[in-house]
């Protein structure tokens, strides 16, 4: 089996999985709206972790950054196959935690996503996605490049959004009011 395909299979089982679980946990499919935009790029709409891809998108993507650089100075002599699989499993099970009622209750209670419910599956299958995509960039561009990347990309959501992972895992472990203002608007 090449590489491409073990890629494939790694993807495309722990998504399965991933959308089972979250499926017999109650969550929905898709978006309540109807609509099948694959993007929904407005964080402060109903359409926020409904759709495939949204702005915390890119979040998920550095999610790959930061588990491929964990998972490759924990176990150095693992392939790059190995620490794709454990980044997404990671991931996979971020996206049920995330999903459960005590989280979803904490980013209501903490952050500025007031509305929030949750993720559809299919946004949970997405944010794997991304991640996946950050492993195998990270894998590609090294430390120094994805650092870079890494910086930039949170500089990029923070003006646009007024969020980035910092933000969200700050205000998640560490709730601070001020921030949550200005993210307010």
């Amino acid at each position: 089996m090449s590489r491409g395909a073990r890629i494939a299979a790694i993807l495309s089982t722990v998504a399965a999985l991933t959308a089972v679980v979250l499926r017999l946990e109650g969550r929905v499919w898709w978006c309540a709206c109807g609509g099948w935009s694959p993007w929904a790029g407005n964080i402060w709409s109903e359409h926020a972790s409904q759709h495939l891809f949204d702005p915390y998108s890119f979040t998920h993507v550095l999610h790959g950054f930061v588990f491929s650089g964990f998972l490759l100075w924990l176990f150095p002599r693992s392939s790059r196959e190995w620490r794709l699989l454990g980044a997404v499993v990671i991931e996979a099970m971020w996206e049920v935690a995330e999903n459960s009622p005590a989280v979803i209750d904490r980013y209501r209670a903490t952050t500025m996503a007031l509305g929030y419910e949750g993720d559809s599956i299919l946004n949970s299958v997405g944010d794997v996605l991304a991640c996946a995509i950050g492993v195998l960039l990270a894998q590609r561009w090294g430390v120094r490049i994805s650092l870079i990347v890494f910086v930039l990309v949170e500089g990029l959501l923070l003006v646009w959004i007024r969020d980035n992972l910092t933000l969200n895992v700050l205000m998640l472990i560490a709730p601070i009011e001020a921030i949550k203002q200005w993210q307010g608007g």
